[in-house]
C-alpha cells in the first residue's frame, strides 16, 4: 500500500508523526486551555496536573497506536467515564479476531466520543485500536488538526465542488479498503455525514456504493468486496445526551430557515466540549458481528448494518419512558417503576414546545426502531 497518496489526510505517520510531537511539546500551554475547556475544570492546579500528566507519558508515544493506547484511550477516556458517567459497559469484542482490520460502521451521536469509547472497549478487549474519520469542519487550526491526526484521525474534506468531492470520496474509500484489507488494520466510519439529532439511526448507502467504486476496476464483485472489508455494525447508547437540547434547537432553527442553518466557527468545539465534560449517566458499547453473505446491492448491506445497530442499541429508561409518553404505551411500565419520570420532563420544561417534542422524540426513536426490528 502506497501510504504517500494519502499524505495530507492520513494519520501522522513517521516524520509527520514525530513533527506534530514536537508541535504538541512546544504549544502544551495550548494542550492545557484544551484538557480545561474539555474537563470544565475552574481548578489551575488540577488542569497543570494532568497536562504533566500526559506530557510525561508522551514519552511511550511513537505512532498513532500508541498515543492512543498511552494518553487518549490509555489516560483521558477513563478520566472521561469516571467524572461523567454512572458506569461504561461493552459488548461484542468476543465477535472481534484480533489480528484482522475492520471497517466499523458506527451510529453516530458524539463527535468525539462515540469513537474514542470504541478504542476505550477495544482496549480492554486487547484487541486493535482503529483510526477514525472526520470532517475538516473540525479543524480549527493546526492544533485541533494534529490532535486528530496523531488519534489515528483520517480527514474527510466536506466543502468542494461537486466533481472534486466525488473524486475526494474515491480516495477515502480506497484508502480504507486497503487500510483494512492489505495493511489489516480496523477503521471507524459514522453511519451518515453528521451526528444523528433525532435519534433515527440509518446508514446512507452511498458510504456502501463508494467502497466499490474505488476497486470496481480491478473486477473484483461487489459481494467480495463487502466480505473483504469485515464491516462491523456498532451502536453506542447514551443514557443522556448532554448535546440533546442543542441538537433539538439546531434542528429546529434549520426546518425554520429551509435547511440553511449555518453553524457558527466554534459551535462543534463547543459541542465536544459539553459531550466530554457533562454528564451522561450510563453508555453501552454494542459491537456487531462481521458482515458476510450474498449482498445484494448497497441498500442490502446498509440494511443489515441498520438491523444490527437497531437491535444492539441499549434502550435506557430515558428512551422506554420519552416512547411510552409520547406513544401513551404502557408496555415498559413494569420496567419504567422506578424510574421519575417528573424529573426527566423538568430537564426539558423551559424549551418551547417544538424544541421540547424534537429533543423528546430523540430519545424515543431508538425504541420505535427497535420495535421496528421485532424486539
Amino acid at each position: 500500500m502506497d501510504l504517500s497518496k494519502y499524505r495530507d489526510i492520513a494519520p501522522y505517520r513517521g516524520d509527520d508523526f514525530k513533527a506534530a510531537i514536537q508541535r504538541l511539546l512546544d504549544g502544551v500551554e495550548y494542550l492545557g486551555e484544551f484538557i480545561s475547556l474539555l474537563s470544565g475544570s475552574d481548578d489551575e492546579q488540577k488542569t497543570l496536573e494532568y497536562t504533566s500528566l500526559i506530557m510525561n507519558n508522551i514519552s511511550k508515544v511513537t505512532d498513532y497506536d500508541s498515543f492512543l493506547r498511552n494518553i487518549t484511550a490509555g489516560l483521558f477516556i477513563p478520566t472521561v467515564i469516571k467524572r461523567t458517567m454512572t458506569e461504561f459497559t461493552a459488548s461484542g469484542a468476543e465477535n472481534l479476531d484480533p489480528k484482522k482490520g475492520y471497517l466499523f460502521i458506527s451510529n453516530h451521536r458524539d463527535i468525539i466520543l462515540d469513537c474514542a469509547l470504541l478504542d476505550y472497549a477495544l482496549l480492554l478487549a486487547d484487541r486493535q485500536l482503529c483510526e477514525m474519520a472526520f470532517g475538516d469542519n473540525l479543524i480549527i487550526n493546526q492544533f485541533t488538526e494534529d490532535l486528530f491526526r496523531l488519534n489515528g484521525g483520517v480527514v474527510i474534506r466536506r466543502e468542494l465542488p461537486m466533481r472534486e468531492k466525488y473524486l475526494e470520496s474515491i480516495r477515502i474509500s480506497e484508502y480504507f479498503v486497503d487500510v483494512v484489507t492489505e495493511m489489516n488494520k480496523p477503521i471507524w466510519v459514522a453511519q451518515k455525514s453528521g451526528r444523528s439529532k433525532d435519534g433515527i439511526d440509518e446508514t446512507q448507502p452511498a458510504i456502501i456504493k463508494m467502497l466499490y467504486l474505488s476497486k470496481k476496476g480491478s473486477g473484483i464483485s461487489f459481494q467480495e468486496l463487502i466480505n473483504s472489508m469485515n464491516i462491523v455494525p456498532v451502536a453506542v447508547s447514551y443514557e443522556y445526551d448532554p448535546n440533546d437540547i442543542n441538537k433539538g434547537r439546531e434542528e429546529i432553527l434549520r426546518k425554520a430557515h429551509d435547511g440553511a442553518y449555518e453553524k457558527k466557527r466554534y459551535e462543534d468545539l463547543i459541542s465536544m466540549a459539553r459531550g466530554m465534560k457533562c454528564q451522561k449517566g450510563r453508555v453501552h458499547m454494542a459491537i456487531g458481528k462481521p458482515l458476510n453473505g450474498d449482498f445484494e446491492d448497497a441498500n442490502d448491506v446498509a440494511r443489515e448494518i441498520d438491523r444490527q445497530i437497531h437491535l444492539g442499541y441499549k434502550l435506557w429508561d430515558t428512551n422506554l419512558f420519552a416512547y411510552s409518553y409520547l406513544e401513551n404505551d404502557n408496555r415498559f411500565s413494569s420496567e419504567l417503576s422506578g424510574f421519575d419520570g417528573d424529573a426527566f420532563l423538568a430537564r426539558f420544561s423551559h424549551l418551547s414546545p417544538n424544541v421540547r417534542d424534537f429533543v423528546l422524540n430523540s430519545y424515543a426513536n431508538p425504541v420505535r426502531m427497535a420495535i421496528k426490528e421485532g424486539r
